[in-house]
């Protein structure tokens, strides 16, 4: 092992390989905090440049893009309420909140720190037991996946504060709209009243878009005209911005939101975007004052960024161990090793050892330069909410077409981000929240699909989702987590009922 570790420094620690990964960083923290440019599209986009590379060079490059693009979200999460990609959604709750108080550096530096933190330990999981974590992710099967999914969509609850039948609506209506398309297993269309377009469903990324960037730009837009002239503020952080205390209260947090996201991103197609949530919402469960939750504290920070930057670990644990992809950027890496002609499984680490530490090194120095650019970009990323609203809004309009626009090409996917802004805006007025929209969207085609295929495995019958012991305990956690919110929310009306009737 040392030796390999030798000669992955040696391949690594050369002019060329630490600029293409310097490259890369930038590249991607720059694709990751722009909406709509995610870190899928800065990876497909430089692919065809590692063509001419070695193959340590070029896949040096691939992981600086992939590392930046998922942390370089956090910046205008923060700074806009507009989440940069799908893993940086959660950090919008709290996020925002910090900035709209004056605490925007703090929030910042706490989310550049975290997502290092997230990063490293996922490394250090994917160094040390890649092989073992891989192997029983692998034995998960469809009727494993379908309660996972089950268990996800329960949060919707948790999410619902304020009213749980407007949440329930929107994870619904999440859940509609990912049968859209072409039906899983027998291919039946539903649902495309006649548009082509619509075979495939509605990509998550224009969704995205829709719902959180032009629905925000709707919001601000309407307020603009009332807006008065905003004051530069003036970023004075020691460090990263928070206290050595604030750093020990977040301890745990960060270690249970990193095992979150390391965990979810080994479970092939779920990823980041999926783990920041997750992550958020256990943290919230989890808290002694979840009511701080979504009004401007460090903790939801933590808990998103620490899980989405650490599903970058996790995702490589199957690309690696088993050459299954763990999420879209992993699909494009793929594409990466087998353009230099490696196969990525088992036997890649006895025939490409020193090839496979180079990809360890090369993780841990990206996420280093990462921590450093975002860290002395603070003060640049801070001074861009000095410009005008009414010049920054088309510019972030225009990006968000180009965006959607360069996913697939299709101006169908620019109407699409309209659509779905308009049906965001919808949701601002009147109250309903939209991350269990969000849930529902993305798990909804994982419940479906797991289910018609676990019912095949046993033969149309139910029990197979109980027998098996995964399964099984997947959906008692869920029921139970179902009861025990139904359980406070009752206790507390009952309280608060009590109180009432006291006063009075």
């Amino acid at each position: 092992m040392l030796s390999l570790f030798q000669q992955g420094l040696e391949i690594v620690f050369t002019f060329q390989v630490l600029g293409l990964i310097f490259f890369g960083t930038v590249v991607g923290i720059i694709f990751g905090a722009i909406p709509g440019l995610t870190a899928t599209m800065a990876v497909a986009l430089f692919l065809p440049i590692t063509y001419s590379l070695s193959a340590s060079a070029g896949i040096a490059l691939l992981i600086g893009l992939y590392i930046g693009g998922v942390s370089g979200g956090l910046i205008s999460a923060i700074l806009l309420k507009i989440p940069g990609t799908p893993a940086s959604v959660a950090t919008t709750f709290d996020g925002g909140p910090m900035m709209e108080k004056g605490e925007g550096a703090k929030a910042l530096g706490v989310g550049i720190f975290y997502s290092f933190v997230g990063t490293f330990l996922s490394i250090l999981a994917l160094i040390f037991i890649a092989p073992t974590l891989a192997k029983i992710a692998l034995s998960f099967g469809p009727h494993e996946y379908f309660s996972i999914a089950i268990f996800s969509l329960t949060l919707i609850i948790t999410l619902s504060t304020g009213s749980m039948v407007k949440g329930i609506f929107s994870g619904a209506l999440g859940f509609m709209f990912s049968t859209v398309g072409i039906a899983p297993v027998d291919a039946i269309t539903r649902f495309t009243f006649g548009q082509t377009e619509l075979n495939s469903g509605f990509d998550i990324l224009p969704v995205l878009i829709g719902l959180f960037a032009i629905s925000e730009i709707i919001k601000v837009a309407e307020e603009v005209k009332h807006e008065q002239q905003a004051t530069i503020q003036t970023v004075k952080m020691k460090g990263f911005g928070f206290s050595l205390k604030e750093f020990f209260e977040q301890g745990w947090n960060c270690i249970r939101s990193t095992l979150i996201g390391t965990g979810i991103g080994i479970l092939p197609g779920i990823g980041s975007g999926t783990s920041n949530i997750v992550a958020y919402m256990v943290a919230k469960k989890r808290s002694k004052t979840p009511e701080k939750f979504g009004k401007g504290c460090i903790d939801g920070i933590v808990a998103s960024e620490a899980a989405s930057c650490s599903a970058v670990g996790g995702a490589m644990i199957p690309l690696l161990t088993l050459g299954i992809p763990g999420d879209t950027v992993t699909a494009m890496l793929l594409g990466g090793f087998m353009i230099h002609g490696i196969q990525p499984g088992p036997l890649l680490f006895m025939s490409q050892g020193p090839l496979v530490y180079s990809i360890f090194i090369a993780m841990v120095v990206s996420s280093v330069m990462m921590l450093v650019c975002e860290l002395y970009g603070v003060r640049i990323f801070v001074k861009m909410l000095a410009i005008p609203k009414h010049i920054l809004l088309p510019i972030i309009l225009v990006l968000c077409v180009v965006g959607a626009f360069g996913l697939g090409n299709r101006v169908f996917d620019v109407g699409t981000i309209v659509f779905f802004g308009l049906l965001g805006y919808g949701f601002v007025k009147c109250k309903i929240p939209q991350t269990p929209f969000i849930i529902g969207l993305i798990l909804g085609p994982m419940a479906e699909t797991n289910l018609r295929r676990g019912l095949m495995l046993s033969d149309g019958n139910f029990m197979g989702f109980l027998t098996e012991p995964i399964s099984a305990t997947f959906l008692a956690i869920a029921a139970a987590s179902v009861g025990v919110h139904v359980y406070q929310t009752l206790r507390t009306r009952r309280e608060a009922s009590v109180k009432t009737a006291a006063a009075s």
